[in-house]
């Protein structure tokens, strides 16, 4: 599925449009490029938010602004599939499915996380509501742009509607007292009903064919779940132990919607069953596991088995669990746990894309591709590699060379003040 940011470009300031009139030529760099060999020393030029060309004998306008990139490595931004920055909130206690809750609602772009989210070099994050819920709402698309407010970070659909996934979960997360279900069994039985509702209301409505007397009313939570049912919006599930990565797995077969597996802590153990269903994984790797009990069994050894049984995997923050400004650290922890290094990386970038279906714009550095991208002081599996300078759409908004953004990459006084990023631009501005 397609995505369009033709909305947005209507917002953009004058001088947004005025910086993307330069092509930027970053030369003699290391390229990582995803879906092709590396490049070594290569050439990344872009303009006008998009990228032109990538190769190791590209022609450089004579107008272009040249960086002298050699010896740094540059590699597509990082996707993070599940992340609760800017504050995000979701569905409240007055039921456990909640598919009518929209995060873009309750998203502060203002927050100091995005910034550091920026310093990890995550261009594209799907924002996603809690796990308390056996759904808790929608998830927002977004870009990690310099932005005013929820709209100059948005990713539109073609039909200019904001582009998100639904927000699934399982487990004991959502068990506790009524109205919530109380066992496994009475979630997937939940589940079960709501998704049953949502396909009697999409029936209804094909069958009136347009005609007011025979719709029926507007029902904003079945609406969401019939566009789960449609594969218009993808179910990002939150699950953790084997049996519960089996009961998505299931309900997804059972009614036809998209998923991706969101942590999937036992996933080794169920990988065939993941491969075979089709089902893309979202893996999140810690240090020391624990938090709930159905997560203490989470290894880095995860990766490693769905490569071998042939799944697709990427990798998230879940954000504030993990840290985005290290988030290149999941994909060096899964190639010490066996891993390979290509596609490691790739699940950092492609399949995260992949995942949002939007993988015509982003995850790799092919020329017609948005102009999203990280420049590293070394090898993006080191740990003594910094991210220098982050891109989004062609225009720069993080360089590890200025004070500012430095304090959000290394932390300090300041750097988890909301709000600090948009006064300094209202000072820079004048105002």
């Amino acid at each position: 599925m397609s995505r369009s940011c033709a909305p947005l470009f209507l917002l953009l300031s004058a001088s947004l449009l005025v910086a993307q009139q330069t092509p930027q030529a970053f030369i003699g760099a290391r390229l990582i490029t995803i879906e092709g060999d590396e490049i070594a020393p290569g050439t990344l030029l872009v303009h006008r938010g998009k990228i032109i060309a990538v190769g190791d004998n590209v022609a450089v306008p004579p107008d272009a602004e040249r960086h002298d990139a050699a010896g740094k490595i540059i590699m597509p931004g990082l996707v993070d599939t599940h992340s609760h920055v800017g504050n995000v909130e979701g569905g409240d206690r007055s039921g456990p499915i909640q598919p009518d809750v929209r995060t873009l609602d309750s998203i502060n772009v203002r927050s100091a996380g995005i910034q550091k989210a920026q310093a990890g070099g995550i261009t594209t994050v799907n924002i996603m509501s809690g796990s308390g819920h056996l759904l808790s709402g929608q998830t927002t698309y977004v870009k990690l742009r310099d932005g005013k407010n929820i709209d100059d970070l948005l990713i539109y659909n073609d039909d200019g509607s904001a582009a998100g996934g639904i927000k699934m979960a399982n487990g004991t997360n959502s068990r506790r007292a009524a109205p919530f279900p109380g066992t496994r069994a009475k979630s997937a039985a939940l589940v079960r009903e709501q998704f049953v509702k949502a396909r009697e209301y999409r029936d209804k409505i094909q069958r009136a064919g347009g005609d007011p007397e025979k719709l029926p009313g507007r029902d904003l939570a079945l609406e969401a779940l019939a566009a789960a049912l449609d594969g218009k919006r993808v179910v990002h599930f939150h699950t953790h132990r084997h049996d519960d990565i089996l009961t998505v797995l299931r309900l997804a077969a059972e009614f036809g919607f998209r998923v991706v597996l969101q942590h999937a802590s036992d996933a080794r153990f169920v990988a065939q069953e993941i491969a075979a269903a089709g089902v893309p994984t979202s893996l999140l790797l810690i240090d020391s596991p624990g938090g709930k009990i159905e997560a203490k069994d989470n290894a880095f050894e995860n990766g490693m088995a769905l490569e071998r049984a042939g799944a697709l995997l990427g990798f998230h923050t879940d954000d504030g669990i993990t840290d985005s400004r290290f988030f290149l650290r999941q994909a060096a922890l899964a190639v010490r746990a066996g891993m390979s290094r290509n596609l490691a990386l790739y699940g950092m970038t492609m399949a995260g894309a992949r995942m949002l279906d939007l993988e015509d714009r982003i995850g790799s550095l092919r020329a017609g591709k948005d102009a999203d991208f990280i420049v590293l002081s070394g090898d993006p599996l080191s740990v003594y590699a910094k991210v220098l300078e982050t891109w989004v759409d062609g225009e720069q908004v993080f360089d590890r060379a200025d004070p500012k953004d430095l304090l959000y990459a290394t932390g300090g006084y300041g750097a988890s003040h909301d709000q600090a990023h948009a006064l300094d631009h209202l000072e820079e501005e004048g105002h």
